[in-house]
C-alpha cells in the first residue's frame, strides 16, 4: 500500500517530537548547573528547576501534539479516538499544572517567577487550555440531543485547540529566549558553546514541529479506495476485472 501525504507526515512529526524530546532531556540532564538559582544550591530547587522544561516540553508540548493528531493515526471507532483524544489532553494539562506549580516553590515566592511575558504567557495558555479540556470532557458525555450543538461547536474546538498548541510552543520559545539570555548576560553560557547550541536547536525544532503538527492537522483526510470492478459480458460467460 502506497504511503499517503499523511502517513509521511505522522512520520515526520514523530521523528520532529523525539529529536526535541532528546534536546531537552539533553540539556535538563547535562547541564544542570545552568538551572541552579543564583541564591542557593539545594537539589529540591534544582529539581524544581530541571522538572519545568521537561514538563512543558515533554508533558504538555508533545503529548498535547500526540492528542491532536490522534484522529489521524489511532484505527477504530470515532468514540475510542475521542476517548484517547480526551485522554492524552489530560495528561498533557496535568503536566502544564505541574510544570507551572514547580515555579511557584522559589524561596521568593510567586512574584519572583511570574513577572515576566513568558510566564504571563504560560498562566494564559495553560488556563485557555483547561477551559478547553472541560468543555470537551462535558461534551464527550452528553447525549445524542445535542449532537446538533456539537457539531456547530466543532471548528471552534479544533481553532481554540491549533491556537493554544501554538500559543504553548510561542510560551516556550519566549521560555528558551529569556533562560539563554539570562545565562549569557551573566557570563555562565558563552555566546557560542554546546548549550547554546543546544538550547537554539531545540527552539527550532519545536517551531518545526509547530508547523508540522498543524498541517498534519489541518490537512484533507486521504481514504483508500479499492479499484472498481469492471464487468465485461460475452456470449458464453461473464468476465470480472
Amino acid at each position: 500500500m502506497k504511503p499517503t501525504v499523511t502517513d509521511s507526515l505522522l512520520l515526520l512529526t514523530r521523528v520532529s517530537a523525539t529529536v526535541v524530546a532528546i534536546l531537552v532531556i539533553t540539556w535538563a540532564l547535562y547541564f544542570t548547573t545552568s538551572f541552579l538559582p543564583t541564591h542557593t544550591l539545594s537539589q529540591r530547587d534544582l529539581i524544581y528547576s530541571i522538572l519545568h522544561p521537561l514538563l512543558m516540553v515533554i508533558g504538555f508540548i508533545l503529548i498535547s501534539g500526540e492528542a491532536i493528531l490522534v484522529h489521524r493515526w489511532l484505527p477504530g471507532s470515532r468514540k475510542k479516538k475521542k476517548w484517547v483524544h480526551l485522554w492524552l489532553q489530560g495528561v498533557a494539562l496535568a503536566s502544564g499544572i505541574f510544570g507551572i506549580w514547580t515555579k511557584f516553590q522559589g524561596r521568593d515566592g510567586v512574584v519572583a517567577n511570574f513577572y515576566s511575558l513568558h510566564s504571563w504567557l504560560g498562566l494564559f495558555c495553560v488556563s485557555l487550555f483547561g477551559a478547553q479540556w472541560l468543555m470537551g470532557f462535558l461534551s464527550f458525555w452528553h447525549k445524542g440531543e445535542v449532537r446538533m450543538t456539537r457539531i456547530r461547536v466543532l471548528p471552534w474546538h479544533v481553532f481554540l485547540g491549533l491556537y493554544t498548541y501554538g500559543l504553548a510552543v510561542v510560551t516556550a520559545e519566549t521560555g528558551l529566549l529569556e533562560k539563554l539570555t539570562f545565562l549569557q548576560t551573566k557570563g555562565v553560557v558563552l555566546k557560542r558553546c554546546n548549550e547554546s547550541m543546544i538550547v537554539n536547536g531545540l527552539g527550532l525544532g519545536l517551531a518545526m514541529l509547530c508547523g508540522i503538527v498543524i498541517s498534519t492537522a489541518i490537512s484533507p483526510k486521504q481514504h483508500q479506495t479499492t479499484p472498481a470492478t469492471k464487468v465485461v459480458y460475452s456470449d458464453t460467460k461473464c468476465l470480472t476485472s
